[in-house]
């Protein structure tokens, strides 16, 4: 018995068995487990942060790899990846598209000012973003958009946890939206943008629906209840919760209903 993959251009062709559907499972353990370690585990959270960035990103790659061929997961990752680090790179030497700011010496490696886990990061999420647009949408156009919307609604939740641990710092934070005075509002103009681009360009690739997409269903749901929960209970950020439960929610609360009503 194998696994189907799409027989194309951007893939090897190679069936791989179904027994390797485990691997993207244990790493999405990881990713949940080690989130959750964070929370308690204060003075490990760097280590943390930086392991389940890993976990998740190896959960999205060997995801795609198993379903959709290698190539693939490789053309996904060079585009996410790619132009993740391009508008960072960009972003830290110019102040543009996201506003001026610095990233400290707490992610490990950097490439072009830029660390390298924030590429992993930018790869990792927009996989299952992407998917779930293509879930929520039957066109390029609707996939590009819902993608975009759900990828750039992500920073509600990811900036002010990362600015609160000290791993980037604005230069001004002003404006900002009301209950998160330290992200300014560029910020997010700039995710949008580069959500645009990558999901733009992911568009391009072989699509194939209807396949085994439980691993990104799951992460892509849990980042966003998490995110909601630890905000609104944990680290004393209402206004985060908030924003970003209702913004990423117009799209995941779809997603999650879909999801459940159409199982393939």
């Amino acid at each position: 018995m194998s696994i189907r993959v799409y027989q194309g251009p951007h893939s090897d062709g190679r069936r791989l068995p179904l027994s390797w559907m485990w691997l993207p499972w244990v790493f999405a353990g990881i990713t949940i487990g080690g989130q959750i370690i964070w929370l308690l585990a204060e003075p490990a959270r760097t280590f943390m942060t930086i392991l389940t960035v890993v976990s998740f990103f190896l959960a999205s790659f060997t995801h795609a790899w198993l379903t959709r061929g290698w190539l693939w997961a490789l053309g996904y990752v060079a585009i996410a990846a790619g132009v993740g680090l391009s508008m960072e790179a960009i972003g830290v030497a110019t102040g543009l598209p996201f506003g001026t700011y610095a990233y400290a010496d707490t992610l490990g490696p950097a490439l072009l000012g830029v660390p390298v886990i924030v590429m992993l990061a930018w790869a990792m999420m927009a996989y299952p973003c992407f998917l779930a647009a293509q879930r929520l949408s039957s066109t390029r156009a609707g996939v590009i958009v819902i993608g975009t919307w759900i990828l750039a609604s992500w920073d509600l939740f990811l900036d002010p946890q990362m600015v609160s641990e000290g791993h980037w710092v604005w230069e001004t934070t002003t404006p900002s939206l009301p209950g998160i005075p330290d992200i300014p509002l560029i910020n997010y103009v700039g995710w949008i943008i580069t959500a645009a681009i990558i999901m733009a360009l992911l568009s391009r690739l072989p699509q194939r629906r209807g396949l085994a997409d439980g691993v990104p269903t799951l992460m892509i749901l849990w980042v966003y209840f998490s995110s909601v929960l630890a905000n609104a209970a944990f680290f004393g950020r209402p206004g985060v919760a908030l924003w970003g439960g209702i913004v990423m929610g117009i799209a995941i609360l779809p997603f999650a209903w879909v999801s459940w009503t159409r199982r393939p």
